[in-house]
């Protein structure tokens, strides 16, 4: 649609999504463990100079190759170890992870791969060189992000598209089967890559998405949430309608302080709108919770199988 590619640039802009010539992505695995539900792999993948992405590849035990995938992203958590399940400093430890965002393990159990990469600012790419860091860990690399003409969001879902050539690399990834997933600050940033990375699939932003008025422009948020001169341009309704008509599973609590439902609901009827108008309102779900800020499996993937899975019966991975 007309719209839609408009906005898409705009967007583009200001987030500052302007990568220039790619750098190889010199692809090392750290190491390999067995799982009950598959096998997992630590590795870390270059996507510009200066900024190398760990990730944990999961594969799972069931099924064979090649695997749909989804690409998984912790929010302001304590990093990507979640995902998996393990301590931050010793990953042989297993932990208790709550809110269903051990996302990797989630998919493993369903049959999924899952590439869980660290975003820029969380995890082992928090600050570490600065003899003075601002409280809330993504502060200095989103002003930073400004003096270049850029953004925290615009910097993280670059590295998703570097995340998707990687998986292209892999021969047990199916790139036809390929989503997005993440809660919280993960939700946002599932979001705008959803808007922007044309090899997505499958999105589903949870605990991310409302009207801007409702949460971003009434609510304090971390200063990763801010996109200069959005709001003249789009609500966030509109920035998930560049994803019509692909399937999006929008996941929310009823009782989340800081993306209140009523602004979720307002903006979901926008987006169904837009899906409606693309004729694919089938493919544009709403999974609403009575809970908090957080993510709910068991009502979200039984909206997301039937697209990783389109040809196959679901008996069993339900």
């Amino acid at each position: 649609m007309t719209w839609q590619r408009r906005l898409r640039r705009k967007l583009k802009q200001l987030l500052g999504y302007c990568p220039g010539v790619p750098v190889p992505l010199n692809p090392q695995v750290l190491w390999t463990r067995t799982h009950p539900l598959g096998r997992i792999e630590k590795l870390v993948f270059t996507s510009e100079p200066y900024a190398d992405v760990p990730a944990y590849l999961c594969l799972p035990s069931e099924g064979d190759p090649p695997y749909p995938v989804m690409i998984c992203l912790q929010g302001h958590t304590t990093g990507m170890h979640k995902s998996i399940a393990v301590d931050a400093e010793d990953e042989t430890k297993p932990i208790e992870v709550p809110g269903d965002r051990d996302f990797g393990i989630g998919c493993l159990r369903h049959g999924v791969a899952a590439l869980c990469i660290e975003q820029r600012s969380f995890g082992e790419r928090r600050e570490r060189l600065q003899k003075q860091v601002a409280s809330h860990g993504c502060h200095d690399a989103a002003m930073q992000a400004l003096m270049l003409g850029r953004t925290l969001a615009g910097e993280r879902v670059y590295d998703v598209q570097r995340a998707i050539e990687y998986l292209k690399t892999r021969p047990e990834i199916d790139p036809q089967r390929l989503g997005i997933m993440g809660n919280s600050g993960g939700g946002t940033i599932s979001l705008y890559a959803a808007a922007l990375v044309p090899e997505l699939r499958l999105a589903v932003p949870s605990c991310a998405f409302c009207t801007f008025r409702d949460s971003i422009m009434s609510i304090n948020h971390c200063e990763d949430n801010y996109i200069p001169g959005l709001f003249n341009y789009a609500d966030m309704s509109d920035v998930m309608g560049l994803f019509a008509p692909r399937p999006v599973v929008v996941v929310a609590g009823k009782r989340d302080t800081i993306f209140p439902f009523e602004g979720v609901q307002k903006a979901f009827d926008e987006l169904q709108a837009i899906y409606r108008a693309a004729k694919a309102e089938r493919h544009c779900h709403l999974v609403a919770a009575e809970g908090d800020h957080r993510f709910y499996a068991d009502l979200a993937w039984p909206k997301m199988l039937p697209y990783l899975f389109p040809n196959e019966s679901l008996t069993g991975r339900i």
